[in-house]
């Protein structure tokens, strides 16, 4: 579980899908707290019209403290001044030590007329200076972990995000379902296939098996196919789909991979994706103590 969540909201459905996948999420003795970003003084028209910053910070207050409410969460209250939404995050879940930030998943316009998610989902996750959970569109109309998977290769990525699952899984009750995908090999793309490639990948999908039933506590499978497709049918099983990024970048940021890249635009469940060395960043962070940047209120 996650001991310090930020939730990017924006007084959409898509902020309170967020909303309600960061509550199964944080720990229960973790902090929530709920951020919107607005333009603030970086937008120019607020130079020449008087009164404009103070009632889109008042707005900005309104519309957290009435998402707060709706969600009946205990969470405390932010509002970011950014030029994007995506950078406003980042910087405010690096300020205050986040563990995890956490966005939906559908473009919606907010009542600033800003997108905050959909194409800023993506921007949101790319770069940012902890894990990532993305939230599936009417994710708050049932809101249950049931059923917890996890995308393994035996790469320290796939062993971090199995162990990340398996902890997921035993605070919410859920199963646990792992898959490991043999990638098909070029050649058979061309229409020319070797006599020894089917064999090849057969071989290759029975050692697979094998080791994903050894793993325990896990109900495992293989296939072979073409990652990030096989990875997205998964996700129609699943509460919740873990999986680690290979992308690599500035240290304790998370960069997309090929695979966590196509996963955010279609994985058919809600998506969690873990930066490299997650468990050292966690030890290096601070989790009481951290300023937040405009805080507006205290959680309840």
């Amino acid at each position: 579980m996650f001991k310090n969540v930020l939730v990017g909201v924006d007084a959409s459905a898509n902020g309170r899908d967020a909303i309600a996948l960061a509550k199964r999420l944080v720990h229960p003795d973790g902090k929530l707290t709920l951020a919107h970003v607005r333009d603030g003084h970086l937008h120019p028209n607020h130079a020449i019209t008087p009164g404009m910053l103070a009632e889109e910070r008042e707005a900005s207050v309104a519309l957290l403290e009435d998402e707060r409410e709706a969600s009946r969460v205990s969470a405390e209250l932010v509002s970011v001044v950014a030029y994007t939404p995506a950078r406003g995050l980042h910087e405010q879940a690096e300020q205050q030590g986040a563990d995890l930030l956490v966005v939906g998943s559908c473009s919606h316009h907010g009542v600033f007329g800003r997108a905050m998610l959909g194409d800023d989902a993506r921007a949101a996750l790319n770069g940012a200076p902890c894990a990532v959970a993305i939230a599936p569109a009417g994710f708050a109309a049932h809101a249950e972990l049931r059923t917890i998977g996890v995308a393994y290769n035996q790469s320290s990525e796939s062993e971090q995000a199995l162990e990340q699952a398996r902890e997921l899984a035993e605070e919410s009750g859920a199963s646990l379902l792992a898959l490991e995908v043999v990638v098909i090999p070029t050649v058979l793309y061309t229409g020319l296939v070797p006599p020894l490639v089917g064999a090849g990948v057969d071989s290759m999908l029975e050692e697979s098996l094998a080791r994903m039933k050894r793993l325990p506590g896990v109900k495992g499978r293989a296939v072979y196919g073409i990652t990030g497709e096989e990875l997205a049918q998964f996700g129609d099983e699943l509460d919740l789909l873990v999986v680690g990024s290979r992308g690599y970048g500035p240290v304790k940021r998370l960069v997309l991979g090929s695979t966590s890249d196509y996963l955010q635009r279609h994985a058919r469940c809600a998506l969690l994706v873990l930066p490299r060395g997650l468990a050292v960043a966690r030890e290096s962070r601070a989790v009481d103590g951290a300023q937040l940047d405009e805080p507006v209120g205290a959680g309840r």
